[in-house]
């Protein structure tokens, strides 16, 4: 677990890195995206994802392991949307929106260590393809939620969607990380 806990600490110091510098070049302009906007921003990364794990050939040169990134930082942001609320304008100065950016990581990793414990690291044994599907499922799950409006019958809500895309993803990461060592 220790050593889970260090690779997950690395991931997500990556994230909240380029957060940081995105942060400085845009403001908190992410501020004024609604719901419905981060999920579909989400969905185009992961089906990148699937896209490219599927014709094992990629076109745009860009590196397919940030698309993971991407949706860890947007999963976040939307976590503080659901928060604080959306805006009309950027409200946030650069060091809170650092605060609650590292507050919603810290949330996502004790869930991680939460589930690490009951399901004993699992996700060690799984491929990075089986990550990004269940990344899937879970915004097909979060459109469906946003499409009734939050409600739902039996089920988990769309805060534990986004918490565990995250999750997913720095695991993908970490597996991805563990290969090319």
């Amino acid at each position: 677990m220790e050593k889970t806990l260090k690779q997950y600490n690395k991931v997500t110091q990556n994230c909240v890195d380029l957060y940081k510098k995105k942060l400085k070049d845009y403001g908190c302009a992410w501020r004024i995206l609604r719901l419905p906007s981060l999920t579909d921003q989400i969905f185009i990364k992961a089906q990148r994802l699937r896209s490219i794990q599927n014709k094992k050939v990629q076109k745009v040169a860009d590196e397919a392991h940030l698309e993971f990134v991407g949706i860890i930082n947007y999963s976040l942001m939307a976590l503080i949307q659901i928060e604080k609320g959306v805006v009309d304008q950027p409200d946030l100065s650069f060091d809170e929106a650092v605060e609650v950016f590292e507050k919603q990581v810290e949330r996502a990793r004790n869930l991680m260590l939460d589930k690490n414990h009951d399901y004993g690291e699992a996700w060690r044994d799984m491929r990075i393809s089986s990550l990004t599907d269940l990344i899937l499922q879970k915004l097909l799950r979060v459109k469906q939620i946003e499409d009734n409006q939050g409600k739902t019958i039996a089920s988990e809500g769309i805060e534990a969607n986004y918490l565990d895309m995250i999750n997913y993803a720095i695991f993908a990461l970490i597996l991805e990380n563990e290969k090319t060592e």
